[in-house]
């Protein structure tokens, strides 16, 4: 049982499940969320611990699964809520629905009892999540992976492996259930895990361990840098193209970002590659991309949302 232990005592040291403080957990039934649950009846305490469980009704097994959430929460001793979210005609990128259906119950739920809410992610899943943003798109932020936690939401895991988990369930005699649509190579993310990360194993035992203390060491430079982005900013949601200019080109290019972010209320990792077309724009509006548009008056850069309707023009410049 040395495994579980060491398991516990790893997720005991990130202090996101303290006794007494309640929390929701994200229960799906596979091998992650299954030792999630778990480790937080054991830390948290069982009057703390809930569980959701959304059955998007997409897999033939998709109530199997449910069922088979019931029952371990009655074996835990676990209060479990269950959503129905058949996917919609319109749904669009299956993923990316599922994840926002998923969070949108989970944080109504852990808000409704005042709790955080806990997934079931991995250090398996910040390497995978690391390079395949790095391979997907361009920035610093590629290499940030997933914090521990972000507002109500917690990653308790993120310290032990997919590995870890599985023997951790093993020793605990707790079953789950496999998803194969985590291992369907239509989904890019699923070609990241088998193939991209076992041939990094095979280089280096340590690298899933080496990728996610590299995006912990980046978060905490991140920080550093907002604060520099911000002295250069002034508290100003604009700033002269001429003080621009003479930041250092690194700077200059987050100053740019993020003027573009705050401007259209999402990330927009292309608008930092603009620079040198913003600094030769003279008065008139770039289209940064992303739903951001750069618009420089009297030598003064702002950024404004894309005009909905239409897209900006890539430059009109009256000089």
């Amino acid at each position: 049982m040395g495994g579980t232990r060491e398991l516990l005592e790893r997720v005991e040291a990130t202090g996101l499940l303290r006794a007494g403080t309640p929390v929701v957990v994200l229960l799906s039934g596979g091998r992650d969320s299954v030792c999630l649950l778990d480790v937080a009846v054991r830390l948290a305490g069982h009057g703390a611990v809930s569980a959701l469980h959304v059955n998007y009704r997409l897999r033939d097994e998709s109530d199997a699964d449910e069922d088979h959430c019931r029952t371990l929460c009655a074996q835990l001793g676990v209060e479990l809520a269950v959503q129905r979210s058949p996917r919609p005609e319109e749904a669009g990128n299956l993923q990316a629905w599922a994840r926002d259906v998923r969070l949108g119950a989970g944080a109504a739920a852990a808000g409704a009892r005042g709790a955080n809410l806990a997934s079931g992610h991995t250090a398996t899943d910040q390497a995978e999540t690391v390079l395949y943003r790095l391979a997907a798109s361009p920035g610093r932020r590629a290499l940030l992976g997933m914090a521990e936690r972000d507002g109500r939401l917690v990653r308790p895991l993120l310290r032990v492996t997919r590995r870890q988990t599985a023997a951790y369930c093993t020793a605990r005699g707790l079953s789950w259930r496999d998803d194969a649509s985590n291992e369907d190579p239509v989904y890019a993310r699923n070609r990241v895990r088998a193939n991209l990360v076992p041939a990094l194993r095979e280089l280096h035992p340590a690298a899933e361990a080496n990728i996610v203390r590299t995006a912990e060491l980046l978060r905490e430079e991140a920080a550093v840098l907002d604060e520099v982005v911000d002295t250069a900013l002034a508290g100003r949601d604009r700033i002269a193209v001429g003080h621009l200019a003479a930041l250092p080109t690194a700077l200059a290019r987050l100053v740019v970002r993020r003027l573009a972010e705050d401007a259209a209320g999402r990330l927009c990792p292309r608008a930092a590659t603009r620079l040198d077309d913003i600094l030769a724009l003279g008065d008139g509006a770039l289209d940064l991309g992303d739903g951001a548009r750069a618009v420089v008056e009297g030598g003064v850069l702002r950024v404004e949302p894309t005009p909905q309707g239409r897209s900006a023009p890539r430059a009109c410049s009256s000089t």
